[in-house]
């Protein structure tokens, strides 16, 4: 009895996009010019991080 599993890739993909998403925020939040744009980097670096998180554990 064969049997065949296929396993995608695609939720360590999506999660590496949004961890270089979330380190580009951090940076914006570090460098950023005024306080508003370093406050977008935070949300940025932290919304991109937890959509990370999450896609590794939809698709595992």
């Amino acid at each position: 009895m064969a049997t065949e599993s296929v396993q995608s890739d695609k939720g360590l993909g999506i999660a590496v996009v949004f961890s270089i998403l979330a380190v580009l925020g951090a940076l914006v939040m570090v460098a950023g010019p005024d306080q508003m744009s370093k406050a977008w980097g935070f949300a940025a670096a932290c919304l991109a991080g937890a959509i990370a998180v999450v896609a590794v554990q939809i698709w595992n």
